[in-house]
């Protein structure tokens, strides 16, 4: 079994060979002194507004606990389509609210997910099983994906620091992460699916424009930024859903198993 030596220098150029978009020198700095939200700083109305979107969770959080596996019914006659429909409701009156708290948008955007699932922007795509709306118009179908993506959009955009090296609490760093994951995993849902069905993008979103080439590497940037913000998962599921980068990775494998034999594994 051969043993190899690497410097920090020589796995961060392995690392941007197998990821062309990483940034070892880009790690976001968090700081738990700064405020929860950038857009709320007053403290009392912060605790306010994250009060009742716990509530909303917790919320959430019981239908699934009362159901029964993944259907819309379960075994006690919950209607979670209805129940998740009444939290969305909820969250919407607090965006309403309070328009520039992100973490709403992100958490409605989820919610809205477990409702129409992440083939959302595929017309006539077989629903997964975890969708809870499976008989609702075209129109409606629209709508809520274009809310979902709105969204996440605009919480991405209420939280994107402005500078590259600007310190973040951890909360703003959380919901960063959830907004591009989510994103990501809409995306990647879509870039699987769309060579067999036609999308179904709304009017305005600039996705329906788009190509399954388009698909694959913005979910790659926004897993790439959802693991930049503190998503393990997110950052491995962005190396393996870039064209470039599996190219690439596949490349860097092949060399180095030539250069140390057969026993390299990566």
């Amino acid at each position: 079994m051969a043993y190899i030596s690497l410097s920090k220098r020589d796995i961060n150029v392995l690392e941007k060979i197998r990821d062309p978009d990483s940034d070892p020198s880009s790690a976001v700095q968090i700081d738990p002194s700064l405020p929860k939200d950038p857009n709320i700083l007053d403290q009392h109305e912060f605790e306010t507004v994250s009060r009742e979107e716990r509530s909303i969770i917790l919320s959430i959080q019981e239908i699934e606990v009362r159901s029964c596996g993944p259907s819309s019914r379960g075994a006690a006659g919950v209607d979670m389509g209805a129940e998740y429909r009444k939290c969305v409701s909820r969250l919407e009156h607090l965006i309403q609210d309070h328009p520039k708290y992100a973490s709403a948008r992100n958490n409605r955007a989820q919610a809205i997910r477990r409702l129409c699932g992440d083939s959302m922007l595929v017309a006539g795509a077989q629903q997964l099983p975890q969708a809870l709306l499976q008989d609702i118009t075209e129109e409606e179908w629209q709508e809520m994906a274009s809310t979902a993506l709105s969204d996440l959009d605009t919480a991405i955009s209420l939280l994107t620091p402005t500078k590259l090296y600007t310190r973040l609490s951890p909360q703003t760093a959380k919901t960063l992460s959830m907004a591009h994951t989510q994103r990501g995993a809409i995306y990647h849902m879509t870039s699987k699916l769309i060579g067999s069905s036609p999308l179904s993008v709304g009017v305005g979103r600039r996705e329906a424009s788009w190509t399954k080439l388009d698909f694959e590497e913005n979910a790659s940037r926004d897993f790439a930024m959802g693991g930049r913000y503190g998503n393990e998962i997110a950052k491995a599921l962005a190396v393996s859903t870039n064209p470039t980068a599996k190219l690439c990775g596949q490349m860097v494998r092949e060399a180095m198993k030539k250069e140390y034999g057969p026993d390299y594994a990566v």
